[in-house]
């Protein structure tokens, strides 16, 4: 997602989309994981994913599973655990914001 160039990390357009499509694919998960039906726009459930997603593979680099030959499963499932619960506290706030 970022190239780092003599000390400095600097993001790209490729790494920007490429966050945002594992972001809404990481947040899809995360949401088909919560039973139910979430009243919150795709545009948070996509935010939850990037952020689950930049979250889990920090954890997963903390545990040294991060990086492992083919798919980094460990790390799927922690990202997905971590979109799914953004996704329960987002649809609790959020559905609490329109009732009064």
């Amino acid at each position: 997602m970022a190239a780092e160039q003599e000390g400095e990390w600097t993001m790209t357009v490729t790494g920007i989309i490429t966050a945002i499509v594992i972001g809404a694919i990481i947040g899809a998960l995360g949401r088909l994981v919560v039973p139910g039906r979430q009243g919150i726009p795709i545009w948070l459930t996509i935010v939850i994913g990037i952020v689950a997603a930049l979250i889990g593979t920090a954890i997963a680099g903390a545990l040294g599973v991060s990086s492992t030959r083919g798919i980094d499963w460990i790390e799927l499932l922690i990202q997905i655990a971590l979109a799914a619960v953004g996704v329960i506290a987002a649809a609790g706030l959020y559905g609490r914001r329109g009732v009064r």
